[in-house]
Protein backbone atom coordinates (compact mmCIF):
# COMPACT_ATOMS: atom_id res chain seq x y z
CA UNK A 1 0.00 0.00 0.00
CA UNK A 2 1.03 3.68 -0.91
CA UNK A 3 0.96 6.40 1.97
CA UNK A 4 0.33 10.13 0.01
CA UNK A 5 -0.24 13.53 0.98
CA UNK A 6 -2.99 15.26 -1.14
CA UNK A 7 -3.09 19.27 -0.91
CA UNK A 8 -6.93 20.16 0.00
CA UNK A 9 -6.40 24.21 -0.48
CA UNK A 10 -3.56 26.33 -1.93
CA UNK A 11 -0.74 27.59 -0.03
CA UNK A 12 -1.88 29.46 2.34
CA UNK A 13 -0.02 32.86 3.46
CA UNK A 14 -0.78 35.04 6.63
CA UNK A 15 -0.68 38.69 7.85
CA UNK A 16 1.87 37.14 10.10
CA UNK A 17 4.53 36.17 7.36
CA UNK A 18 3.64 32.24 7.99
CA UNK A 19 2.51 30.04 5.41
CA UNK A 20 0.47 26.99 5.61
CA UNK A 21 -1.27 23.97 3.96
CA UNK A 22 -3.58 21.38 4.68
CA UNK A 23 -3.00 17.80 2.80
CA UNK A 24 -5.31 14.31 2.78
CA UNK A 25 -3.11 11.18 3.96
CA UNK A 26 -4.19 8.76 1.59
CA UNK A 27 -3.95 5.08 1.33
CA UNK A 28 -4.09 4.02 -2.63
CA UNK A 29 -5.82 7.15 -3.39
CA UNK A 30 -8.48 6.49 -0.24
CA UNK A 31 -8.68 9.45 2.62
CA UNK A 32 -7.51 8.42 5.87
CA UNK A 33 -6.32 11.17 7.75
CA UNK A 34 -5.43 14.88 7.56
CA UNK A 35 -1.50 16.60 8.18
CA UNK A 36 -1.59 20.54 8.86
CA UNK A 37 1.83 21.76 7.80
CA UNK A 38 3.08 25.73 8.36
CA UNK A 39 6.24 27.64 9.31
CA UNK A 40 6.95 28.80 12.78
CA UNK A 41 5.33 31.92 13.99
CA UNK A 42 8.33 32.10 16.07
CA UNK A 43 10.77 31.08 14.70
CA UNK A 44 10.81 32.27 10.91
CA UNK A 45 9.95 30.71 7.57
CA UNK A 46 13.04 28.50 7.72
CA UNK A 47 11.42 26.19 10.47
CA UNK A 48 8.34 24.25 9.68
CA UNK A 49 5.85 22.98 12.33
CA UNK A 50 3.06 20.11 12.06
CA UNK A 51 0.70 21.92 13.76
CA UNK A 52 -1.87 18.72 13.49
CA UNK A 53 -1.82 15.05 12.31
CA UNK A 54 -4.68 12.86 12.82
CA UNK A 55 -5.40 9.32 11.34
CA UNK A 56 -9.45 7.66 11.18
CA UNK A 57 -9.48 5.28 14.13
CA UNK A 58 -9.80 2.26 11.48
CA UNK A 59 -6.39 2.99 9.89
CA UNK A 60 -4.23 3.64 13.31
CA UNK A 61 -1.62 1.54 14.45
CA UNK A 62 -0.36 1.11 10.88
CA UNK A 63 2.12 3.40 10.43
CA UNK A 64 -0.04 5.56 8.57
CA UNK A 65 0.87 8.78 10.85
CA UNK A 66 4.83 8.06 10.80
CA UNK A 67 4.42 8.07 6.73
CA UNK A 68 2.54 10.86 6.51
CA UNK A 69 5.00 12.80 9.03
CA UNK A 70 7.89 11.82 7.47
CA UNK A 71 6.05 13.06 4.01
CA UNK A 72 5.48 16.28 5.35
CA UNK A 73 9.43 16.49 6.10
CA UNK A 74 9.37 16.18 2.21
CA UNK A 75 7.23 19.33 1.75
CA UNK A 76 8.95 21.02 4.39
CA UNK A 77 12.14 20.56 2.39
CA UNK A 78 10.71 21.71 -0.81
CA UNK A 79 9.70 25.18 1.38
CA UNK A 80 13.35 25.66 2.22
CA UNK A 81 13.24 24.92 5.84
CA UNK A 82 16.03 23.43 7.58
CA UNK A 83 13.92 22.38 10.57
CA UNK A 84 10.49 21.02 11.81
CA UNK A 85 8.73 21.40 15.18
CA UNK A 86 5.98 20.29 16.79
CA UNK A 87 3.69 20.41 19.74
CA UNK A 88 1.55 18.02 21.54
CA UNK A 89 -1.07 18.08 24.43
CA UNK A 90 -0.83 15.95 26.94
CA UNK A 91 -1.41 13.52 27.85
CA UNK A 92 0.53 12.92 24.54
CA UNK A 93 2.37 8.90 24.58
CA UNK A 94 1.05 7.93 21.44
CA UNK A 95 2.41 11.30 19.76
CA UNK A 96 5.61 11.40 21.57
CA UNK A 97 6.32 8.09 20.58
CA UNK A 98 5.70 8.47 17.41
CA UNK A 99 7.62 11.43 16.63
CA UNK A 100 10.17 10.33 19.06
CA UNK A 101 10.70 7.66 16.25
CA UNK A 102 11.06 9.76 13.98
CA UNK A 103 14.07 11.84 15.53
CA UNK A 104 12.34 14.62 17.02
CA UNK A 105 13.85 15.32 20.44
CA UNK A 106 11.80 17.08 23.56
CA UNK A 107 12.56 20.95 23.16
CA UNK A 108 10.15 22.61 25.91
CA UNK A 109 7.02 21.73 27.48
CA UNK A 110 4.05 23.81 29.05
CA UNK A 111 3.06 23.92 32.86
CA UNK A 112 -0.12 25.33 34.89
CA UNK A 113 -1.07 25.38 38.86
CA UNK A 114 -4.91 25.64 39.72
CA UNK A 115 -3.88 28.50 42.53
CA UNK A 116 -5.86 28.58 45.40
CA UNK A 117 -7.58 31.58 46.85
CA UNK A 118 -4.69 32.51 50.05
CA UNK A 119 -1.36 33.82 48.89
CA UNK A 120 1.54 31.55 50.17
CA UNK A 121 3.76 33.37 52.24
CA UNK A 122 7.51 34.12 51.36
CA UNK A 123 10.34 32.59 54.21
CA UNK A 124 11.95 34.45 56.40
CA UNK A 125 13.57 37.20 55.59
CA UNK A 126 12.52 37.24 51.73
CA UNK A 127 10.87 39.75 50.17
CA UNK A 128 9.71 40.99 46.45
CA UNK A 129 9.81 44.55 45.32
CA UNK A 130 9.04 46.28 41.74
CA UNK A 131 11.80 46.50 39.50
CA UNK A 132 13.30 50.10 39.33
CA UNK A 133 13.99 51.01 36.17
CA UNK A 134 17.36 50.84 36.44
CA UNK A 135 16.77 47.12 37.95
CA UNK A 136 14.81 46.78 34.50
CA UNK A 137 17.15 47.79 32.32
CA UNK A 138 19.86 45.67 33.43
CA UNK A 139 17.98 42.99 33.59
CA UNK A 140 16.21 43.02 29.79
CA UNK A 141 20.05 43.46 28.67
CA UNK A 142 21.06 39.88 30.26
CA UNK A 143 17.83 38.53 29.59
CA UNK A 144 17.96 39.19 25.82
CA UNK A 145 21.38 37.53 25.70
CA UNK A 146 20.06 34.79 27.65
CA UNK A 147 16.82 34.43 25.72
CA UNK A 148 19.02 34.19 22.53
CA UNK A 149 21.98 31.79 23.50
CA UNK A 150 19.06 29.56 24.98
CA UNK A 151 17.70 29.16 21.56
CA UNK A 152 21.39 28.59 20.25
CA UNK A 153 22.08 26.08 21.98
CA UNK A 154 18.73 24.20 21.00
CA UNK A 155 19.82 24.46 17.14
CA UNK A 156 18.72 27.89 16.01
CA UNK A 157 21.59 29.53 13.88
CA UNK A 158 22.82 32.73 15.90
CA UNK A 159 21.27 35.06 13.70
CA UNK A 160 17.89 33.53 14.05
CA UNK A 161 17.91 33.13 17.38
CA UNK A 162 18.69 36.90 17.77
CA UNK A 163 16.45 37.90 15.56
CA UNK A 164 13.61 35.78 18.11
CA UNK A 165 15.17 37.38 20.84
CA UNK A 166 14.34 40.82 19.41
CA UNK A 167 11.05 40.24 17.98
CA UNK A 168 10.30 38.31 21.54
CA UNK A 169 10.73 41.41 23.07
CA UNK A 170 9.30 43.74 21.18
CA UNK A 171 5.82 41.83 20.81
CA UNK A 172 5.68 41.43 24.65
CA UNK A 173 7.02 44.65 25.76
CA UNK A 174 6.16 47.15 23.63
CA UNK A 175 6.33 49.83 26.55
CA UNK A 176 9.26 48.37 28.24
CA UNK A 177 8.48 48.16 32.11
CA UNK A 178 5.23 50.44 31.85
CA UNK A 179 3.54 47.35 29.59
CA UNK A 180 0.07 46.83 30.99
CA UNK A 181 -0.47 43.53 32.43
CA UNK A 182 3.51 42.97 32.93
CA UNK A 183 4.91 42.08 36.52
CA UNK A 184 8.52 42.80 37.11
CA UNK A 185 9.96 41.76 40.46
CA UNK A 186 13.13 41.82 42.55
CA UNK A 187 13.13 39.28 44.93
CA UNK A 188 15.53 40.32 48.19
CA UNK A 189 16.90 38.54 50.77
CA UNK A 190 17.85 39.84 53.95
CA UNK A 191 18.45 43.36 51.90
CA UNK A 192 20.54 41.18 48.53
CA UNK A 193 19.34 41.09 45.41
CA UNK A 194 18.92 37.31 44.91
CA UNK A 195 16.76 37.07 41.74
CA UNK A 196 14.05 38.38 39.27
CA UNK A 197 10.52 37.41 37.84
CA UNK A 198 8.96 38.46 35.22
CA UNK A 199 5.20 37.85 35.59
CA UNK A 200 2.11 38.29 32.81
CA UNK A 201 -1.17 38.96 33.77
CA UNK A 202 -3.42 36.96 30.85
CA UNK A 203 -7.12 36.48 30.97
CA UNK A 204 -8.05 33.97 32.92
CA UNK A 205 -4.58 32.89 34.36
CA UNK A 206 -0.66 34.46 34.61
CA UNK A 207 2.05 33.34 33.24
CA UNK A 208 5.61 32.93 34.12
CA UNK A 209 7.87 34.55 31.18
CA UNK A 210 11.12 34.57 33.19
CA UNK A 211 12.38 33.37 36.70
CA UNK A 212 16.18 33.52 37.23
CA UNK A 213 18.28 33.40 40.57
CA UNK A 214 21.52 35.17 40.69
CA UNK A 215 24.48 32.76 40.01
CA UNK A 216 26.11 33.61 43.47
CA UNK A 217 22.31 32.99 44.84
CA UNK A 218 21.73 29.23 43.47
CA UNK A 219 21.10 26.33 45.59
CA UNK A 220 19.50 28.58 48.41
CA UNK A 221 15.56 27.79 48.21
CA UNK A 222 15.33 31.28 46.50
CA UNK A 223 14.04 29.44 42.97
CA UNK A 224 11.26 28.26 45.39
CA UNK A 225 10.68 31.52 46.37
CA UNK A 226 10.24 33.45 43.58
CA UNK A 227 7.98 30.75 42.38
CA UNK A 228 6.60 31.10 45.37
CA UNK A 229 6.08 34.91 44.55
CA UNK A 230 4.55 34.46 41.13
CA UNK A 231 1.65 32.22 42.92
CA UNK A 232 1.48 35.50 45.28
CA UNK A 233 1.72 37.96 42.94
CA UNK A 234 -1.52 35.91 40.38
CA UNK A 235 -3.65 35.20 43.72
CA UNK A 236 -4.18 38.92 44.31
CA UNK A 237 -4.41 39.70 40.85
CA UNK A 238 -7.28 37.36 40.46
CA UNK A 239 -5.67 34.86 38.51
CA UNK A 240 -6.35 31.48 38.97
CA UNK A 241 -4.09 29.44 37.01
CA UNK A 242 -0.60 29.95 36.89
CA UNK A 243 1.87 28.55 33.57
CA UNK A 244 4.91 28.92 32.86
CA UNK A 245 7.76 26.96 30.19
CA UNK A 246 10.66 25.21 30.96
CA UNK A 247 13.45 24.05 28.49
CA UNK A 248 14.28 20.08 28.11
CA UNK A 249 17.39 19.68 29.89
CA UNK A 250 16.98 22.36 33.05
CA UNK A 251 16.19 19.44 35.59
CA UNK A 252 16.74 21.40 38.66
CA UNK A 253 13.50 23.71 37.23
CA UNK A 254 11.77 21.10 36.10
CA UNK A 255 12.20 19.09 39.43
CA UNK A 256 11.24 22.01 41.27
CA UNK A 257 7.79 23.13 39.37
CA UNK A 258 6.67 19.37 40.00
CA UNK A 259 7.43 19.86 43.67
CA UNK A 260 5.50 22.43 43.74
CA UNK A 261 2.39 20.97 42.12
CA UNK A 262 2.82 21.96 38.20
CA UNK A 263 1.21 19.47 35.53
CA UNK A 264 2.40 19.34 32.22
CA UNK A 265 0.27 20.55 29.66
CA UNK A 266 1.75 20.42 26.35
CA UNK A 267 5.09 19.11 24.73
CA UNK A 268 7.05 20.60 22.40
CA UNK A 269 9.89 18.45 19.80
CA UNK A 270 11.97 19.66 17.37
CA UNK A 271 13.97 18.17 14.31
CA UNK A 272 16.99 19.09 11.91
CA UNK A 273 16.24 18.50 8.31
CA UNK A 274 19.33 17.67 6.77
Amino acid sequence: MTTTLRPVEPLQRHADGTCSRRYQVCVNSRPVGEIHLGTSPSLGDSVACVIELWIAEPDRRRGRGTVAALAAEEVARGWGCTQIETRVPAPADVALRLFGALGYTPRNRGMEKRLGTTPPELPPGSTGRPMSRADFDAWQEHESERYARTWMERGLPEAVARAKARHDHERLLPHGLATDGMLFSVLEHRGDPVGTLWLSLEDGKAFVFDVETAAAHRGRGHGRTLMLLAERQAIEAGRPVLGLNVFAGNTPAERLYESLGYETTAHSLAKPLL
